[in-house]
Order: structure tokens, then sequence, then C-alpha cells
């Protein structure tokens, strides 16, 4: 059995949904990296559907962070209008 190298990842586009949202919240400050990959993937799907609220999306992530959620949703605000 040949052990092959791990496939290369694939950056998308700047100007692509999840790179926007992944940079959004790239240095919110969260316990576990998964914590801020889970804040992303939530802001993105709801940059992408619309369902629902921003902070509805950032309580659904179940992030752990020193910041409240109260924060985090206008820490996202501010970024999303600039």
């Amino acid at each position: 059995m040949a052990t092959k190298p791990a496939s290369r990842v694939k950056e998308h586009p700047a100007e692509a949904l999840e790179k926007k949202a992944y940079s959004i919240v790239s240095d919110i400050p969260t316990q576990e990296p998964n914590d801020r990959n889970r804040l992303a993937y939530c802001l993105w799907i709801w940059m992408r559907d619309r369902k629902g609220t921003l902070e509805e999306a950032i309580r659904a992530a179940g992030t752990r962070s020193p910041k409240s959620v109260e924060d985090i949703v206008s820490i996202i605000n501010s970024r999303l209008e600039s």
C-alpha cells in the first residue's frame, strides 16, 4: 500500500462569499479555531440565504468566546457595512 501526498487546498477567490465570511470573523477571539470556523460557516449561510437574523445565525454557531453574542453581532455588522 502506497502513501499518497495530501491533496492541495484550493483557495476561494477574494470576492467569494465564503472568503468574505471567513475573513470577517478571522480575528474574533474564540476558545478554539473550530469555534471560529463554525461562526464563519453560519455567517456564510446567513449571507447566502438571509434566513432569520444575524444574531440568530451567531447563536446557532454556538461559538465559545470571551466576547458576548451582542459584541460579536456589532463587530460583524460593522464589518459588513464597510
